[in-house]
C-alpha cells in the first residue's frame, strides 16, 4: 500500500462534498500535469489511502482521508469542450488526462498547512517543498503515521 496527499479545491470539490456524494465516492478530475497523471497511471493502486487536502483557500489543510478505490481510467472532462479542464489534443482514441476514484474513509480535524511545517519530523514532506504545486504527491510511510498519529 502506497500513501498520497491529494489536493482540491474546496469552491470545487470539498470534503463536505465529497461526504455528500453517493458512496461518498468522487472522480478525481481535473489534473493537468503529467508527474501527477503519472503518479496516479503507474503508481496508485486500489486501497491505497490519501490525506484529503484543501488548497487554494482561507485555510489550507488536511481536512480528511480518503481510499483509492478504482485505478486510473481516462478524465471525461478532457473530452468535453464546455469544461474548464477541456484539452484539444485529447481524443477518446489516444486521452492524455486520468483520474482515479476516491471514497471518503473519514473526514479529519483540520491539520492546517502552517502545523505541518512546523512539525520538525515533517520534513522532506513533498507538500512543504518549495515551489511544490503538484495536485497529487506521495507520502512517505513515516510521515502518513506521524501526522495520524500526532496530528489527526
Amino acid at each position: 500500500m502506497r500513501y498520497w496527499l491529494m489536493k482540491s479545491e474546496p469552491s470545487d470539490c470539498s470534503i463536505d462534498d465529497l461526504a455528500a456524494m453517493p458512496a461518498q465516492t468522487v472522480a478525481w478530475y481535473g489534473v493537468r500535469n503529467y508527474q501527477a497523471r503519472n503518479f496516479m497511471r503507474d503508481q496508485m493502486s486500489v486501497g491505497d489511502l490519501a490525506f484529503f487536502y484543501h488548497s487554494s483557500c482561507a485555510e489550507p489543510g488536511i481536512v480528511g482521508i480518503v481510499k483509492v478505490v478504482k485505478k486510473a481510467y481516462p478524465d471525461a472532462t478532457q473530452f468535453d469542450p464546455a469544461s474548464h479542464y477541456f484539452d484539444p489534443k485529447a481524443t477518446p482514441e489516444a486521452p492524455r488526462w486520468l483520474n482515479v476514484d476516491v471514497q471518503l474513509v473519514r473526514k479529519t480535524p483540520l491539520v492546517p498547512l502552517a502545523s505541518l511545517r512546523d512539525a520538525a519530523p515533517l520534513e522532506g514532506l513533498r507538500i512543504l517543498a518549495r515551489g511544490n504545486r503538484l495536485s497529487i504527491t506521495p507520502v512517505d510511510p513515516a510521515h502518513w503515521s506521524y501526522i495520524c498519529e500526532h496530528m489527526l
